[in-house]
């Protein structure tokens, strides 16, 4: 093994504290229909908690610590603009109020939401790496930020009707929605589209000034398995214990969709 491997190689420990974390969030993501009252409410804090610090412990193992650092910070400062300015505004996300159940807040954004940003935002860049793989070099970046800004929003078709259902927020006007989907307002979509695409941009460049050389140093194994299980997993719980048919439609049906995406770029790549 050479030197620069050497520095580069990632103990089969810290390998593992990923893996540890994702199972750890299945695990209580599988509780949270199970649970009710006070009891869901610590459940869903333990969530965002174990997600957030998926993303932080992957994105500092497999690309540097720099990078791990960087990501905490980006990411809860974009969410507290984004959301105060939403708060204050209703823009870009449309009219919305938080409730008191989400705890100490900062410009009016519970805490709680960042961290929920910081859960879905790094898995989010991932997926979009993975399915901009095949596009043509010139254009990559665009794509990986295009595919990583909509997943982030497809995200939210999910995980959005289930915290209205929660009463941890409520929209002043619902509608339009999506099909299915009536506590939550299309503008919300838009929104995050656009949170999205500046946010997966912002991280683009992030991780390119501060990557090690060499890596990805870990697989992205950890955090798209929680990103594919909160989705899908998600859908199942919403049609069978919370009630939600609408929005587990929609979240199968775009995890669907991604997993096809995915298989179509496999079987072309064996051709090759």
């Amino acid at each position: 093994m050479t030197a620069a491997a050497t520095h580069l190689a990632v103990p089969p420990v810290r390998r593992a504290v990923p893996l540890v974390l994702a199972g750890a969030l299945v695990a209580t993501a599988i509780a949270y229909p199970l649970s009710s009252g006070a009891a869901r409410d610590v459940v869903s804090w333990t969530i965002v908690l174990l997600g957030s610090a998926l993303s932080v412990a992957h994105a500092g193992l497999s690309r540097g610590a720099r990078t791990g650092a960087g990501v905490f910070v980006l990411v809860a400062l974009t969410a507290v603009v984004f959301e105060s300015i939403g708060l204050a505004t209703g823009y870009p996300y449309g009219t919305y109020t938080y409730s008191d159940t989400l705890g100490p807040t900062a410009l009016g954004v519970p805490f709680l939401v960042p961290l929920a940003w910081l859960m879905m935002a790094w898995p989010s860049w991932l997926l979009g790496e993975l399915l901009a793989r095949p596009v043509r070099a010139s254009f990559r970046r665009a794509a990986r930020i295009a595919w990583a800004a909509a997943v982030f929003a497809a995200w939210d078709v999910v995980l959005d009707p289930q915290m209205v259902h929660a009463g941890y927020w409520t929209w002043a006007d619902p509608t339009p929605g999506l099909p299915g989907i009536g506590t939550v307002p299309l503008t919300n979509l838009a929104g995050w589209l656009l949170a999205g695409a500046v946010l997966m941009t912002l991280l683009d460049v992030l991780v390119g000034r501060t990557r090690v050389g060499g890596s990805p140093r870990v697989g992205p194994a950890a955090p798209l398995f929680a990103l594919g299980w909160m989705t899908l997993g998600g859908a199942l719980a919403h049609a069978g214990w919370l009630g939600l048919p609408g929005s587990a439609a929609w979240g199968a049906g775009l995890g669907a969709a991604v997993l096809v995406v995915l298989a179509v770029q496999h079987r072309r790549a064996g051709r090759r």
